[in-house]
């Protein structure tokens, strides 16, 4: 849905927003699903819409071969993201589910059955659904099939601290879709800065799951917190229009941020202190064996 540009220079614009330069705005996010992903979804329509007239065998083999395009190009869309998002971590696990891979599959099952539908030829439908599937993996690739930076975490801890991102991920999303029912355009703005900043602290977490313990309180109480006022601002906002609360509202998001900033700052400098520690550890260690550290 199209939205409305604003910022601090911009009609009613919130004087509070920082100067950053140009290239500096870390807030935009861009869905990895793009034209040649959707185009996926046109051959599933165009086959079950010419087998109409091919009586009971051809109609049913025709929306099976469209069913099965159908299921790949929706598996590729979410394969597409979930290697983004991989792609967008130091530390993450292989997808579960190898959707691409399956998307092929189902591409090429499909393309099969189109040929047999059309043609009769069920020595040659085989063939053309390989190498449709060949093709699909060509053009999209194929799934990461192995964990990165994952050397020497535990598992236990890195689930743990999956469970907390996917709640505090859900926090986030409830509080984004609250603030839009208000229909102030600064207000989401605000938010989607806030999120920002809760994603930079995730990602900290992410990569040294001994952090949890120390931002369990931010990713899970504050953010139910924050999640619940965005509620409550929206229910007030969207009848009264009450300024004041939007004044409060924006104020909390304001310490918030400041909040989440400065605790992903202090994770950072003490994961900073558990490295020196560890080379002056190592280095005193090289000196009684009689090595020199360079």
């Amino acid at each position: 849905m199209a939205k409305r540009y604003g910022g601090k220079f911009s009609p009613d614009g919130d004087d509070s927003a920082p100067d950053l330069p140009a290239g500096h705005y870390t807030g935009a996010t861009v869905d990895p699903v793009g034209a040649r992903t959707n185009v996926m979804f046109a051959p599933p329509i165009v086959l079950a819409a010419t087998s109409l007239n091919d009586g009971a065998i051809g109609l049913a083999v025709g929306l099976a071969g469209a069913g099965a395009l159908l299921l790949g190009a929706w598996l590729l869309r979410d394969g597409v993201r979930a290697q983004a998002a991989y792609d967008a971590r130091r530390v993450a696990r292989r997808p579960a589910i190898p959707r691409k891979i399956l998307a092929a599959a189902a591409t090429g099952i499909g393309v099969g059955l189109a040929v047999a539908r059309a043609e009769g030829n069920l020595l040659a439908a085989p063939l053309y659904g390989i190498c449709a599937g060949a093709l699909h993996l060509a053009a999209f690739g194929i799934d990461p099939l192995k964990s990165k930076g994952m050397d020497g975490v535990d598992t236990f801890q890195q689930d743990r601290v999956a469970k907390v991102v996917d709640e505090a991920e859900t926090y986030l999303s409830e509080m984004e879709g609250a603030v839009r029912r208000a229909g102030d355009r600064e207000v989401e703005a605000r938010v989607e800065r806030f999120h920002t900043k809760v994603s930079q602290l995730i990602r900290t977490v992410e990569e040294d799951p001994r952090d949890l313990t120390a931002a369990r309180k931010y990713l899970g109480v504050y953010l139910m917190g924050a999640r619940d006022a965005a509620v409550k601002f929206a229910d007030i906002f969207s009848r009264s229009r009450d300024q004041g609360a939007r004044s409060d509202f924006m104020m909390l998001l304001t310490d918030l941020e400041d909040s989440f900033s400065q605790k992903n700052q202090k994770l950072l400098l003490d994961s900073n202190a558990d490295l020196t520690v560890e080379i002056e550890v190592l280095r005193d260690r090289l000196q009684r064996d009689g090595l020199r550290a360079r």
